[in-house]
């Protein structure tokens, strides 16, 4: 199954474009992809379609990783990046749910070390990436350093990159650069990297921070940090933006999908994600003539055992 080209066009952002995440709406799609709206304002026809759909997507994404790991000859990475409360956790466990765990690894980037400040940026991001043949997930990435740094310069005074008088827009453009050269450098080795930012309004995040709040169950989940960043709100937005213009390629473009409702954001990540692969036209590795012969004496054997 694949979902209509329009679908996955109209969340790329284009290289060379600004990513307009001001216009993106955190709620749905132009493209209509799951039919009409309930008249009871439940969704319910949505939500059963999008369910499906991300059903078919985690049965294709299992046997497109079954064939990634036959062939060895390309990796997958899949960089996520959200505000708090946007739903990677969850799209990581719903999307990849039937992947072989052999052949996928995640990958959280909390606050860098002090050996990952002894080196360059992208120094970490580059010791976690996937074998060929491997799929890699980044709960966050390399990108928190133009990032959160963006909105919390001070963070930089920890890291030897500093430059004298504080980071300027040349700084970050140079930053915007060297994530370009990377990760072209990432496709010219056989990783595809797929980069997808979780669109969520600001009113949903209040929602799901409140939710986090009010059920015990689910306290763990929040961190009074979490509320001192929201108050960042605004600077964030213009970090990203900035990110997400500078950095979608067409080696490695961003996609923005839009959060603020879960079966959807899901089911569009799955779609994503199969898309990738696809386009790699992976094909099972033949066996040569003398191969076959010999697992025909194989079945020979075991079929004469008493």
């Amino acid at each position: 199954m694949k979902l209509n080209k329009a679908v996955l066009d109209e969340m790329r952002v284009k290289p060379g474009e600004p990513a307009n995440l001001q216009r993106r709406s955190t709620s749905h799609l132009a493209t209509d992809w799951l039919g009409p709206r309930d008249d009871d304002g439940q969704d319910t026809q949505r939500k059963k379609v999008a369910k499906e759909d991300l059903s078919e997507f985690s049965e294709e994404l299992s046997a497109a990783q079954e064939l990634l790991w036959a062939s060895g000859t390309h990796s997958l990475l899949i960089v996520l990046q959200a505000m708090d409360a946007a739903g990677k956790d969850g799209t990581i466990k719903h999307v990849m749910a039937g992947v072989n765990p052999q052949g996928c690894r995640v990958e959280s980037f909390k606050q860098p070390s002090s050996e990952e400040l002894r080196h360059d940026f992208l120094w970490r991001g580059s010791k976690a990436l996937p074998d060929l043949g491997s799929i890699s997930i980044f709960n966050r990435s390399y990108y928190e350093d133009v990032l959160v740094t963006r909105v919390h310069p001070d963070l930089l005074e920890k890291s030897h990159e500093l430059p004298s008088g504080g980071p300027d827009e040349k700084f970050w453009r140079n930053r915007y650069d060297d994530i370009n050269a990377f990760e072209h450098h990432l496709h010219r080795s056989k990783t595809r990297i797929v980069k997808v930012f979780l669109h969520v309004s600001k009113d949903e995040q209040k929602k799901r921070f409140l939710d986090r709040l009010d059920v015990p169950a689910k306290n763990w989940k929040f961190s009074v940090g979490d509320l001192a960043e929201r108050a960042h709100w605004d600077e964030y937005q213009h970090a990203y933006e900035e990110a997400l213009s500078a950095t979608s390629s067409t080696w490695a473009p961003w996609y923005v999908v839009p959060a603020d409702h879960k079966y959807e954001l899901r089911a569009l990540v799955g779609a994503i994600v199969v898309d990738a692969i696809d386009r790699l036209d992976l094909a099972a590795p033949s066996v040569p003539a003398e191969g076959l012969a010999a697992l025909e004496r194989a079945k020979a054997q075991l079929l004469s055992e008493a």
